[in-house]
């Protein structure tokens, strides 16, 4: 074979390369965007289930009598509960359901003992999430808050040092999405060793919620 053959067959072995590498870029850019595509499609699609799952605001029972969502929902599949407690320290976390319509805060679906555990007795995906809303009351020490749920979710606050007077708001939410099938949850709340001087939980809108996903 002359050396003009073997470049000619060279050229073609390169270009066929270059066609090669261009389209497997192509494939591959198409492929990550499909992948994100597919990721933003689940997450809109759990965004979806959770703002259609969850039930009007708590404590207006006018609306939620009327409410065609509450009527479909039937607060079967929903569960609140509010800190009874302004104090932070160490150790268990107590909570109590507040009235909700002409019920309470907490579905049929989920078993509360009234102080500490709440179990989900339906098996499926949960939406689980606790509200802290934290006020310092006067000169305040700074330090660190934890509550934890069970092991599915914690939810960890730092707290400033507040030296001038005046009262001064941290809120923070937590949430997750897991799996549940018969779990009994209890709370409990860990602060920093050297305590939270000054600074106490509002239990006005501090609380535990959590609700069927799928």
């Amino acid at each position: 074979m002359d050396t003009e053959s073997l470049q000619s067959s060279d050229r073609r072995r390169g270009r066929c390369l270059d066609i090669f590498l261009v389209v497997s870029n192509i494939f591959l850019f198409v492929a990550l965007i499909a992948v994100a595509a597919g990721g933003v499609m689940c997450v809109i699609e759990l965004r979806s289930k959770i703002e259609t799952s969850r039930p009007p605001v708590l404590g207006n029972p006018s609306k939620s009598k009327g409410d065609p969502l509450y009527q479909t929902y039937k607060m079967n599949n929903f569960a609140y509960l509010e800190t009874r407690s302004d104090s932070l320290r160490t150790g268990p976390m107590f909570f109590k359901s507040v009235p909700y319509g002409e019920g309470t805060s907490v579905g049929s679906n989920f078993v509360f003992d009234g102080e500490r555990s709440l179990l989900a007795s339906k098996q499926g995906t949960y939406f689980i999430y606790i509200e802290l809303n934290i006020i310092c009351s006067h000169i305040c020490s700074a330090g660190v808050l934890s509550v934890s749920v069970g092991d599915k979710l914690t939810c960890k606050v730092e707290l400033p040092e507040r030296l001038t007077e005046g009262p001064t708001p941290v809120s923070k939410r937590c949430w997750t999405v897991t799996q549940l099938s018969n779990d009994k949850l209890s709370t409990r709340m860990t602060v920093s060793d050297t305590g939270l001087k000054n600074w106490t939980m509002e239990p006005k809108g501090s609380g535990l919620g959590m609700f069927l996903v799928d």
